[in-house]
């Protein structure tokens, strides 16, 4: 059951980004689906968020669906597996699935929308330079988080177990096994630079076993004391180590475009022997002689900086790296720190920078909590807060920021408010790093730098972003909106009777739907515009003149306000908008149509004041339509009032054209 409940996620997400055949690639990170997208006017944004399981939707430059932990591992590799590609190879262009034939059931629902949205996602994936470089940043160190993650976890284990054997708490004989996991941590550690350099080969499109030589070349293997190769720069004997990750990173790039230029000039009888070997010559001299010493300072400096500003700053800087990050992360700039999270790691043993930029999740989840009291009869928002909320605690955000505090505005802001609280207390505090990337949260307690001490001094800083994001939500960040009372499904529900707590539920939106007509009721219907009343059959359109869909009356209308036609509950709204169904007090049910073939405008010229299981009175104001709009994409209109259930009528009224005023009588409708 449990591989057929990530195959109906992962179908659920194919059948609403366009199928298979619209996905270029697919990688996940600790949370998140992520595909490049080959035509984004396919992608059905609101119904991606409703696919059972997903917790949110997140774009940048690649579209990004938010699981969680665990469960994104699963249902990337069942996607994967179901198109015959791995993780990260591009998809064929005939790629199908059983999700495929699924959406092309969707299909015609998707291209109503495909104009707008299409618009919408070029505004968003505007490319610029910074952006194609954090994707590529992105994409080279998604794949070692796990191993960041595990390795920093045994080698915090074996730090306490150290400390106690230090102390005497623990014998001697805990040696070896201490001994074994540092090993174990240095295998990547020693080593990172290789690994970076063989996945940014394969980002970049080079050979990747080139990638890791020249990534090798940092480490100066070979080069032992007396021999020394020199810093041209200083004259000064060159550090083996020297630009670490940035340096690796500069190298492997410019190696990508050297080694593409020799396999397109040289013949290819023997590319395979020389376009390596001229590659590797040239790539080698400059990595070691231009590469490490500048890369070097830069490394160097960067450091230095950042250390010097914690240093200076102390809470000041820590409440404006706290307060900034969660902007970032929208942004996608926070990919940029990774690599600078490295070069702490490498020459400090840990990154300070990291357990204050945590601080930024964990103000989400003291807002969380302030909206969870603050809103608690808007049960559609508890229970996503509920939902993510556990993980949110332990450090993944997502779901909380693109679920709740984000759509909500305000609450985002305040949540940044509380992670700069959180990062004030960890810089005054001073000295608190963590031994690897990864996680956040409560998660990276146990990867917290130096012991007991240190680790405490984080979760104060936790605690306190928990209770500045709380304080600043509470009073100042909860809209008025998200305190009214809704269902589960983000219906709004009657304010008094929830407070007089009725003893019987209020009827379902399938109740009202399946309830037989009132026998002998009668309903009177009201002009749902105001304008020139006319018969149907005057509608120069064949399925409403001829009566297909029931009997009704038209309007032509002179002013944009649209109001109910009679007495009953909102039973749909359609996506695009241009039509919406009401189920009448007396059990008919009524279709209004605003304007002939306005399904085409994507929503744009219409706005509602009302939302599905709303009851409203006849007369009562629905929403607008833009009536320039709608005579600017050559379109009719036309207001269209229709019963759709004529089996349940007795006696149907009557009444004359001409000109009628908004919310006037129109007929009465009789049931059997």
């Amino acid at each position: 059951m449990a591989e057929d409940k990530y195959k109906t996620i992962g179908d659920g997400i194919y059948d609403h980004v366009g199928g298979p055949t619209n996905v270029a690639k697919l990688i996940h990170c600790m949370t998140r689906v992520r595909m490049t997208i080959k035509d984004d006017g396919k992608v059905d944004l609101e119904g991606l968020k409703k696919v059972p399981g997903v917790l949110g939707v997140a774009q940048e430059d690649t579209l990004q669906v938010i699981l969680g932990p665990g469960v994104v591992n699963k249902v990337a590799q069942n996607m994967v597996d179901e198109v015959g590609v791995n993780l990260g190879e591009p998809f064929p262009s005939g790629a199908t699935t059983a999700a495929t034939s699924s959406y092309q059931s969707g299909k015609t629902a998707v291209e109503e929308k495909a104009a707008e949205v299409h618009a919408a996602h070029k505004a968003a994936q505007k490319q610029t330079w910074w952006r194609a470089a954090l994707k590529h940043i992105s994409s080279i160190f998604i794949p070692l988080i796990p191993a960041f993650v595990g390795a920093g976890l045994i080698s915090g284990i074996a730090g306490v177990l150290g400390n106690l054997q230090t102390a005497g708490v623990i014998g001697a004989g805990w040696g070896t096994a201490i001994l074994t996991m540092k090993v174990i941590n240095a295998g990547l550690f020693t080593y990172l630079n290789i690994y970076v350099g063989i996945n940014a080969a394969t980002e970049f499109r080079a050979t990747p076993g080139l990638g890791g030589i020249i990534a090798g070349l940092i480490y100066l293997p070979g080069v032992v004391a007396p021999l020394s190769l020199p810093n041209i720069f200083t004259g000064k004997p060159l550090v083996a180590g020297s630009g670490g990750i940035i340096g690796v990173l500069f190298a492997v790039w410019v190696m990508s475009y050297v080694e593409k230029w020799f396999h397109k000039h040289i013949p290819d009888s023997v590319d395979i022997i020389f376009s390596p070997f001229f590659t590797l010559l040239i790539m080698g001299i400059f990595t070691i002689f231009l590469v490490m010493p500048a890369a070097g300072w830069v490394s160097a400096s960067l450091v230095g900086a950042i250390n010097w500003v914690l240093n200076v700053g102390g809470a000041f800087s820590g409440f404006v790296l706290g307060l900034v990050f969660l902007p970032m992360v929208m942004l996608g700039l926070h990919q940029i720190l990774t690599p600078i999270h490295l070069e702490m790691i490498k020459d400090l043993g840990m990154t300070p920078l990291l357990p204050i930029l945590a601080m930024a999740g964990a103000g989400q989840v003291g807002t969380a909590i302030a909206l969870w009291i603050r809103c608690r009869k808007n049960k559609q928002l508890t229970n996503m807060i509920k939902g993510a909320l556990p993980v949110g605690i332990l450090g993944v955000g997502e779901p909380l920021i693109y679920g709740v505090s984000l759509p909500l505005g305000r609450p985002f802001l305040t949540a940044c408010v509380g992670g700069g609280v959180g990062g004030a207390v960890i810089g005054a505090i001073g000295g608190i790093g963590a031994t690897s990337i990864g996680p956040s949260g409560v998660a990276l307690i146990p990867l917290i730098h130096g012991g007991f001490g240190n680790a405490m001094g984080y979760v104060f800083g936790l605690l306190a972003a928990y209770a500045g994001g709380f304080v600043a939500t509470y009073f100042f960040g909860v809209p008025k909106d998200a305190m009214v009372a809704k269902d589960e499904e983000g219906n709004l529900l009657d304010n008094t009777a929830v407070a007089t707590a009725a003893p019987a539920a209020a009827p379902s939106i399938d109740d009202i739907m399946t309830a037989a007509p009132v026998a002998g009721a009668t309903t009177d219907f009201v002009a749902t515009v105001a304008g020139t009343l006319e018969q149907l059959s005057a509608v120069k359109d064949d399925a409403f003149s001829q009566k297909m869909l029931g009997d009704g009356y038209a309007i032509e209308p002179s002013i944009e306000t649209i109001v109910a036609p009679a007495t009953g509950t909102i039973i749909s709204i359609s996506d695009t908008k241009h039509a919406f169904t009401l189920k009448a007090d007396s059990g008919l049910e009524i279709l209004v149509h605003l304007g002939l073939d306005t399904v085409e405008l994507g929503g744009k010229p219409f706005s509602y004041d009302v939302a599905v299981g709303d009851h409203v009175t006849a007369g009562q104001q629905m929403g607008l339509m833009d009536l320039k709009q709608i005579a600017a994409a050559g379109k009719a209109p036309t207001v269209i009032t229709v019963v759709t259930n004529m089996d349940a009528v007795a006696s149907f009224g009557t009444y004359a054209d001409g000109t009628v005023d908004l919310g006037a009588p129109v007929l009465t409708v009789t049931n059997k």
